[in-house]
């Protein structure tokens, strides 16, 4: 009954986040449309089938589709969800042309792609703001409680009772801005800013790597200074405030993935831990489980990553879509329809690699290779 129970959990769970992140990722298009004069045909949370749904007073269908893994919002002139351009753009009447998406000016075409993953950075800032200014925010100041001994932290010098100012450039606020920095940088040096007595110095450390297995069994290297943090608390903001600690905390998430991708690029960080839609699953059952602080926290965290991935230049993305604009304002014309058809194909195909690659991991993770393997052997 435990497994059952905690698969249902997971799938619930999993669909209460997607959806929400995919509803304010295709609202961001929507709103901006709309507000360009652009007539929306269809606003679909999930793709295939449609399950149900209603149609609005301006000719909009609303509606829930069988595959929830995405959504869409299919504007006039589109010749599918993807916004590929339609063969009847050339025999649209003048009233046709005024709410076609495909005739509006190319500032306008990139005000409208690049409003949804807006939104999702947009999203997860006022939510978090709003749980800083009523749940709290997890607050420990950035001093130095204790030394591990032969740590990092002692090697370079750092003393119990030191006040770390920045990591690597970075200020830091709380002691757990000093974990998410370190723990992604393992073997790398790092500029420690820190006052002492009064006086700022600035030491070098280099954080040990470890190798940490989480809840869901998934290994990771991370990185190691060996200090612990004094005293934990709860801090609520006021607004302004909360907005300002919720940026930051976006902002981090931003460097973090980016840092993480690089370290993929180069080789010091293993590909495994890109994971697909099965692992999203899991882990949002996982966290759901936790309470629904971190449930909501995952959920801001999976949209800054819904609006990243949105934003690489990748044809039928939102990015790619912003490639193509952009290279279009540069020559004074868009791409020739063979250009833009080969670019779709090629992004069709780097994306279904990649969601290929993640279920891959994912099964992996999960075992479920391995219980195969095990039947076969």
């Amino acid at each position: 009954m435990d497994v059952i129970g905690g698969f249902w959990t997971s799938v619930l769970a999993f669909l209460l986040v997607l959806t929400v992140l995919v509803f304010v990722h295709e609202l961001g298009h929507y709103l901006v449309a709309r507000r360009n004069g652009v007539r929306i045909e269809t606003f679909s949370i999930g793709f295939g089938p449609e399950l149900f749904g209603f149609t609005d007073r301006t000719g909009t269908r609303w509606k829930f589709s069988a595959l929830p893994l995405g959504g869409y919002v299919k504007m006039f002139g589109d010749a599918d969800p993807a916004s590929t351009p339609g063969a009847h753009l050339t025999a649209m009447s003048a009233e046709e042309r005024a709410v076609s998406f495909h005739h509006k000016r190319v500032g306008q075409r990139a005000a409208i792609v690049a409003a949804g993953p807006i939104a999702n950075f947009v999203f997860s800032i006022v939510v978090l703001a709003l749980l800083f200014m009523t749940a709290g925010q997890s607050f420990t100041p950035p001093d130095v409680g204790g030394i591990q001994p032969g740590s990092a932290a002692e090697r370079a010098g750092i003393k119990p009772g030191d006040l770390i100012l920045s990591v690597d450039g970075t200020g830091v606020q709380r002691f757990e801005e000093i974990r998410q920095i370190v723990s992604i940088r393992p073997g790398e040096p790092l500029a420690i800013e820190l006052k002492r007595d009064g006086r700022v110095m600035t030491l070098t450390a280099t954080p040990d790597s470890q190798t940490v297995t989480d809840r869901l069994g998934n290994a990771h290297q991370i990185g190691l200074l060996g200090i612990s943090r004094g005293s934990v608390g709860m801090m609520r903001h006021d607004p302004l405030t909360a907005v300002w600690q919720a940026g930051r905390e976006v902002a981090g998430m931003v460097t973090g993935t980016f840092t993480a991708l690089g370290q993929m690029v180069q080789g010091s960080r293993g590909t495994e831990e890109l994971g697909g839609p099965l692992r999203i699953a899991q882990m949002s059952g996982e966290v759901a489980q936790s309470g629904w602080y971190p449930l909501v926290w995952f959920m801001t965290f999976l949209s800054v990553n819904l609006g990243l991935i949105n934003l690489f230049p990748v044809p039928m993305l939102d990015g790619g879509h912003l490639l193509f604009y952009g290279i279009e304002k540069l020559l004074g014309r868009p791409l020739g329809a063979r250009a833009q058809e080969y670019g779709f194909r090629i992004g069709l195909a780097l994306v279904l690699t990649l969601m290929v690659f993640a279920t891959w991991n994912d099964l992996v993770q999960l075992r479920v290779v391995d219980f195969f393997r095990g039947l076969v052997s």
